[in-house]
């Protein structure tokens, strides 16, 4: 049996798979940058001179966007002025010469307007995959609203769920963005799997709503017919405690959880050292210990004061109740797990190398594709060239600013 530390070889299921992405943002270049993590060949179109607008959100990584990098390493760039005919010419040749999968997550009605709708293409080429993501979907009386990452958390309720009982607060990442890439970019492995056995491709419709409100399931169900929601706890859980962060005596805090009633007498007596407290039936049960959350809170945190988060977190490890440490963006970088188990390795960028996490999943042993961030049209010409463009013929078409 090959040890954990032998190599399997490149990790590339799926290679000789091309994707072509008409993608901006963050929710079509996540899905397909995990596809271009698994070898799939990714060509990005972008616009000359500009490219995806989030290149442009900050400069915080080298000169480039922090969003931009973390979403298109492995990628390629063509830049097409797709309202110049010759270039949507183009861009339809390319799609039906080398694409096995189109996504797409341009302003509603934009890919059909390019003559990239399913019914479209699908006649062309019965074998691609269409993944269009969007707001809303594509039909209904939202269809052609735009959408953008805090609009749907807000339509979805995730901002009533999110923040303290003063305020709603929104997610610190874009988490409609990610659901929605994350449901593209398994909708597309399926409709491969499918694709193999039928011969047949599939249109997918992707929505940032839909996608964030099966992520919404607890606090729905939790409302059921009616019932009350789920009150906005900060960071601690809204139906559980003890869960969440406790200020400790040297001026931190921890975070911990206990999850059940048994955890709950290790709690009381190996953590707090009040055995009394186990049984005493205003907290024997979590829903008790819930509704008290209060003074609940009040006694662990006298009991924390006089220790030190360390102490606290030996105690709790003694439990065996889990916790954990409340982290800045500094102490993830160097977060020891992620170091002792080699996590990160670094990505060629037009200003560098940068640091890069491996793709979950992937093996000591494995190697995962982890190539550069692309430079705006880095591309373009060796790809033009592939659909039989002459250096001449391209010259042109820069003449014309038309790539």
């Amino acid at each position: 049996m090959m040890s954990a530390t032998e190599s399997h070889g490149p990790w590339r299921p799926l290679r000789g798979v091309t994707v072509v992405s008409l993608e901006h943002a963050i929710a079509a270049p996540y899905a397909t940058r995990h596809l271009a993590d698994l070898g799939a060949r990714v060509i990005k179109i972008e616009r000359p001179g500009t490219g995806d607008f989030a290149r442009r959100y900050d400069e915080r990584v080298r000169g480039l966007s922090s969003h931009f990098v973390w979403t298109n390493r492995s990628k390629e760039s063509l830049t097409l002025d797709l309202k110049h005919p010759q270039s949507a010419a183009l861009l339809q040749r390319l799609v039906i010469e080398k694409a096995d999968v189109v996504v797409q997550n341009l302003a509603p009605g934009a890919a059909t307007r390019l003559g990239l709708s399913w019914k479209a293409l699908s006649a062309r080429k019965p074998g691609l995959i269409l993944c269009d993501i969007s707001g809303y979907g594509g039909e209904g009386p939202y269809r052609d609203r735009k959408a953008y990452d805090l609009l749907i958390q807000s339509e979805a309720a995730y901002l009533s769920v999110t923040g303290n009982a003063d305020q709603e607060a929104k997610s610190g990442n874009s988490i409609a963005d990610i659901a929605a890439g994350m449901y593209a970019y398994s909708n597309i492995l399926a409709a491969l799997l499918e694709r193999g056995i039928s011969g047949r491709g599939r249109h997918i419709d992707v929505s940032m709503l839909e996608s964030l409100t099966e992520w919404m399931g607890f606090p729905m169900y939790y409302a059921f017919d009616g019932a009350a929601p789920p009150p906005r706890a900060g960071a601690s859980h809204a139906t559980i405690f003890p869960y969440g962060p406790f200020a400790v005596g040297d001026g931190s805090s921890v975070m911990l959880a206990v999850q059940n009633d048994r955890e709950w007498q290790s709690f009381c007596v190996q953590v707090m050292e009040a055995p009394e407290l186990a049984d005493d039936p205003l907290y024997r049960a979590n829903a008790g210990r819930n509704a008290a959350r209060d003074s609940l809170r009040k006694r662990i945190e006298c009991c924390f004061a006089a220790l030190t988060a360390e102490q606290v977190a030996r105690r709790l490890d003694e439990a065996r109740i889990a916790h954990a440490r409340v982290n800045t963006m500094a102490d993830l970088w160097s977060h020891p797990q992620l170091q002792a188990r080699r996590r990160w390795t670094e990505v060629a960028t037009e200003n560098g190398p940068i640091p890069a996490l491996l793709p979950p999943g992937t093996s000591l042993g494995d190697a995962p594709r982890m190539d550069g961030v692309p430079a705006l049209g880095q591309h373009t010409d060796a790809i033009l060239a592939e659909l039989g463009l002459s250096a001449q013929q391209i010259a042109g078409l820069r003449t014309e600013r038309a790539v």
